[in-house]
């Protein structure tokens, strides 16, 4: 097998070579591009895709580009191979996690290129090309990526595409107010790809009864999160790979992981986070801590609940239903940023063992467990 870095080239050793490309995460559409020595296409044939998979030895099928290379016309340097964002599966853009790959198989001799990851919102990339070098054909990795599609791409090739643009989009409908019931669940639509979005959540408590207020109960806010892109280069996702947003670690809400605190309220009222870049996202569990000082009372005796806000008009709150009064953590709320087309919130609450200082622990999939994290402890 040979590996190519990008910019690396080999020849190719026979005649018949087929081209695969695959993505990691996400469904991809598959094509290609005759190119002259000028580097644009003979004719607007030259563009090779679902809808025209055959043109002069080059055969389009499923994710795959099989060359003829001896029925390739002189007239034609060089074939890129170009991957596409599938438009059907909503995915904004190329990533760290969801960069296509190609494999090329020469009768059994496999040229395989994993591309540095595409980062800068690339929708369309230019894998690898096979050229013409010295009477021979050889294969290079490219790694190119475009930000304005497929139209653009081979818009620059010099295809002429009647493109009318992408198809206005609505705007989502806001859910208005919701307050989930016990293991209930509610969707907020959204356009992940909108750079303006921002989500809220946040951990609201207004002490309980007028003795417990006076003594001014102190709650924290967890996010524990995972983001969307968590992929091995087996295309699998990790077991387990949560971070935290809390009082001591505060996050960015203008770098990775795109989620910050507002800070550490000592007396009923509100921590806040706030979450943007939602494409980056896959889960946040919001969770509650109770200072060792506050005693034993319960979440629910001191008035907690969670409201996930993004700001249209969708709220969702997330109330407390159990008196479990010797825990000093419980998870209430998990967002989930996978769901197609927008972010799904459950009422969850799960509590830890009694008089249990180690916080939960959230998995890549989704799900948690409680008692087996790092061991927090908190007095005012």
């Amino acid at each position: 097998m040979t590996i190519l870095a990008k910019g690396g080239n080999t020849a190719l050793t026979t005649a018949v070579c087929r081209v695969t490309l695959t993505s990691p995460s996400t469904g991809i559409d598959v094509s290609a591009v005759l190119l002259g020595p000028d580097g644009r296409v003979r004719s607007d044939d030259d563009l090779v895709f679902y809808n025209h998979a055959l043109q002069d030895g080059i055969a389009l099928t499923g994710q795959t580009v099989t060359a003829d290379l001896a029925a390739v016309p002189a007239t034609v340097d060089r074939i890129a191979v170009v991957a596409s964002i599938d438009p059907e599966l909503r995915a904004a853009h190329f990533d760290a996690g969801n960069t296509p790959q190609a494999v090329i198989d020469c009768a059994g001799a496999l040229i395989t290129f994993v591309p540095p990851p595409l980062t800068h919102r690339e929708t369309v990339a230019v894998l690898v090309e096979l050229y013409r070098r010295a009477g021979g054909w050889k294969a290079r990795a490219v790694g190119q990526g475009w930000d304005t599609g497929l139209a653009g791409l081979a818009t620059d090739f010099g295809v002429v595409v009647d493109d009318p643009g992408p198809p206005a989009c609505a705007p989502p409908v806001p859910l208005g107010k919701v307050a989930l019931t016990k293991a209930g669940q509610a969707t907020i639509n959204m356009r992940k790809d909108d750079p303006d979005l921002v989500v809220t959540a946040t951990l609201e408590w207004n002490g309980g009864s007028a003795a417990r207020r006076q003594a001014g109960a102190d709650l924290d806010l967890y996010a524990l999160h995972v983001p969307g892109n968590l992929v091995t280069p087996a295309g699998k996702r990790p077991n387990n790979h949560d971070q935290v947003v809390y009082y001591r670690q505060l996050g960015s809400a203008v770098a990775p992981p795109y989620i910050a605190l507002d800070g550490d309220s000592l007396v009923p009222g509100r921590e806040t986070i706030t979450i943007r870049r939602p494409d980056l996202q896959g889960y946040v569990l919001l969770c509650a801590y109770s200072a060792v000082e506050n005693g034993t009372g319960s979440f629910k005796s001191y008035g907690a609940r969670a409201v996930v806000t993004d700001g249209p008009g969708s709220t969702v709150t997330v109330p407390l239903f159990n008196n479990r009064n010797l825990s000093y953590w419980v998870a209430i709320a998990l967002i989930d940023f996978t769901v197609p087309g927008g972010a799904q919130i459950r009422h969850v609450e799960k509590y830890s063992g009694n008089h249990v200082e180690a916080r939960p622990t959230l998995y890549s999939n989704g799900n948690f467990r409680m008692s087996t994290g790092r061991v927090e402890f908190k007095t005012r």
